[in-house]
């Protein structure tokens, strides 16, 4: 086995971040293209050091015409390195980047579930880190949206899912395959320019890199690291705030959806810092509202806090209205009486 600075880096990774356990089993996402392959032939040559159980799962979404020809190239790929293959194959063509990634996602899960994983593992890279920074940014978002993609993200209670290789630039995979000869299935969407992510990778990069700093797709990666340790910090202190002004009317487990009305304590809250206080606004709009909370919708629950008595805002989506009843907020449907319980 040909072991390289990148197996050495990935296994102190590994390590120092307790990504993954010894003796799991482990569900691989393998498109075919240079960032998934490389992350199969570490974690292959890794496997004697950390014990696991590797299977590769492809994705076959339908809006290709050589979709099923990279299937089979992956499959074939597994059987030679005697791994348990898994193909998933759309019922229908995805047609958005977005429903694509949700269907993946299900997938993903279903298939480790049914299969007993533990672990699912993504060939995310440094790369796609800071093209995701960057989306978000131009699309306007808060820290959240900055620190991009994690290391780690719980799927269920259960099944966690790992993305070991964001430290790691997308021309590093590129090199360690043409080092090991990994046959690497060309993705033609790839070049596609009518997707905002490929223009962020083959226009905007380069030209940052060019311009601007020659390691910009580093530094915007090692900004989404940072602001990622700083989201979690805040996230807590905000759940901890929202409990204290919710007392015995605290949201239920975080998956679920809250019936109204919910009621808010503005001193509890008036205290706090600007930061913790949309915090709080948008974990409590994120269990109301039918879809995410926008910074509109942020701001006029927050601005409340504040506000005189009997001020209120207008409907949110879904038909909730908040209003200042004394020391407290109530969220409600606009029926609630004096928000006693």
């Amino acid at each position: 086995m040909g072991w390289t600075a990148l197996h050495a880096k990935i296994h102190r990774t590994l390590r120092s971040r307790h990504l993954l356990d010894r003796q799991k089993r482990l569900l691989v996402a393998v498109s075919g293209g240079q960032d998934s392959l490389c992350l199969m032939k570490l974690l292959l040559d890794l496997q004697p050091k950390w014990q696991w159980d590797l299977g590769i799962i492809h994705c076959d979404h339908r809006w290709r015409e050589d979709s099923q020809a990279n299937a089979y190239h992956v499959e074939n790929l597994a059987k030679n390195w005697g791994v348990s293959f898994y193909l998933a194959t759309a019922a229908q063509p995805v047609n958005t980047e977005a429903a694509a990634r949700d269907w993946r996602y299900q997938t993903f899960l279903a298939i480790a579930q049914a299969h007993n994983y533990q672990y699912i593992l993504t060939g995310h890279t440094a790369s796609d880190r800071a093209e995701t920074l960057l989306y978000n940014l131009i699309r306007g978002t808060g820290a959240d949206g900055l620190q991009a993609l994690t290391w780690q993200r719980p799927l269920t209670e259960q099944m966690l899912l790992v993305r070991p290789l964001l430290e790691v630039t997308r021309k590093q995979t590129e090199q360690f395959c043409q080092e090991f000869n990994l046959p690497i299935w060309e993705d033609s969407t790839n070049q596609d320019l009518k997707y905002a992510r490929n223009r962020i990778r083959q226009e905007l990069i380069p030209y940052l890199q060019q311009n601007f700093n020659p390691q910009a797709e580093l530094a915007i990666a090692q900004t989404a690291e940072l602001l990622q340790a700083d989201v979690e910090y805040l996230e807590q202190a905000a759940k901890q705030l929202r409990e204290e002004a919710m007392g015995d009317w605290g949201l239920g487990k975080e998956d679920e959806k809250n019936s109204l009305p919910l009621r808010l304590n503005r001193r509890v809250l008036q205290t706090a810092p600007l930061a913790l206080q949309r915090r709080v606004m948008r974990q409590i709009l994120q269990k109301i509202l039918p879809d995410a909370p926008n910074f509109e919708h942020i701001e006029k629950l927050t601005a409340l806090i504040t506000a005189p008595n009997r001020s209120q805002t207008d409907p949110f989506p879904g038909g909730a209205i908040a209003q200042v009843q004394g020391e407290w907020i109530i969220l409600g449907t606009g029926d609630w009486g004096q928000g006693s319980r």
